[in-house]
C-alpha cells in the first residue's frame, strides 16, 4: 500500500516522540508531523492533508473529543484515532460519536499498535471493535454528514480543475501542492458531495456554476 502520512497530537513532548517512534517502527508509515494542540492539529490538517492523524484524549483547551469533530466536520476523509491512558468504555463510545476510526490505549505493545493502525487504514476493522465500528457507521458517521459545513475555496480551486478535465499531477503543479495532497482533497470532496468518482464531481460543478474554462497546463496544447 502506498505510505501512510501520520500527523500526531499530545501535549506532552514525550509523548509525541514516544508515538512518533512507534509509528516509525513500520515503512508503511511516513509521520509528517507532531503537534501540541488541538488548534495546531487543525491548522495541519488543512495544510498537509494527513491520512490519519493519532491524537491524546486529554488535552488543555481544546481537548481530543473536540478536536476530532471539528476536523471530521471539515475533513471527512482523514482516519483519526484517539490515544489515551484510559480504557474507560465511555471514552471509546464518544470518540466514536465524534467521528474518530479507533481508540488506542498507551500501554499497549508497539507490535499491538501497528497491527491496529494498519487495520485502520487499510479498513480491516479488527473483531474486537466490530461492535464499535457497527455504532459507528449506524450513529456518528450521520451525525457528522449532517453537520458537515460547504466545500472550502481550495477544493472549489480543485473541483474547477477537474470539471476542465485536468489530471491529478496537473492540478498539483498549477496550485503548487503534492499530487499525493491533490488526492486527499479530491477523497474530501467526494465524501462532503457524496459523489463517487470525477465524472460526478464535474457534473456537480456544471450544476453549481463551479466548472473552469480549460486552464493551459504543462505538456497541454
Amino acid at each position: 500500500m502506498e505510505r501512510c502520512r501520520v500527523l500526531i497530537v499530545d501535549d506532552h513532548a514525550h509523548a509525541r516522540e514516544a508515538m512518533s517512534e512507534i509509528v516509525a517502527l513500520d515503512e508503511r508509515f511516513e509521520v509528517i508531523g507532531a503537534v501540541a494542540s488541538g488548534a495546531e492539529a487543525i491548522v495541519w490538517t488543512g495544510q498537509w492533508m494527513p491520512d490519519l492523524i493519532l491524537i491524546d484524549i486529554e488535552m488543555p483547551g481544546m481537548d481530543g473529543l473536540e478536536t476530532t469533530r471539528r476536523i471530521k466536520l471539515e475533513y471527512p476523509y482523514v482516519k483519526i484515532v484517539i490515544v489515551t491512558v484510559s480504557d474507560e468504555i465511555s471514552y471509546l463510545f464518544e470518540a466514536l460519536k465524534q467521528g474518530a476510526q479507533g481508540y488506542l490505549l498507551k500501554n499497549l505493545a508497539p507490535s499491538t499498535w501497528i497491527e491496529y493502525l494498519l487495520a485502520i487504514v487499510s479498513e480491516e476493522v479488527p473483531l474486537s471493535r466490530e461492535l464499535a465500528f457497527q455504532i459507528l457507521k449506524e450513529f456518528a458517521v450521520t451525525s457528522v454528514k449532517e453537520e458537515r459545513e460547504a466545500l472550502t475555496a481550495r477544493e472549489k480551486e480543485i473541483l474547477g480543475c477537474v470539471s476542465s478535465g485536468s489530471t491529478n499531477k496537473e492540478i498539483a503543479v498549477t496550485l503548487g501542492i503534492s499530487e499525493h495532497t491533490v488526492k486527499n482533497h479530491l477523497k474530501n470532496i467526494l465524501q462532503k458531495l457524496q459523489l463517487q468518482n470525477r465524472t460526478q464531481l464535474t457534473r456537480y460543478a456544471m450544476e453549481q456554476g463551479l466548472a473552469s474554462r480549460e486552464r493551459d497546463f504543462p505538456g497541454k496544447r
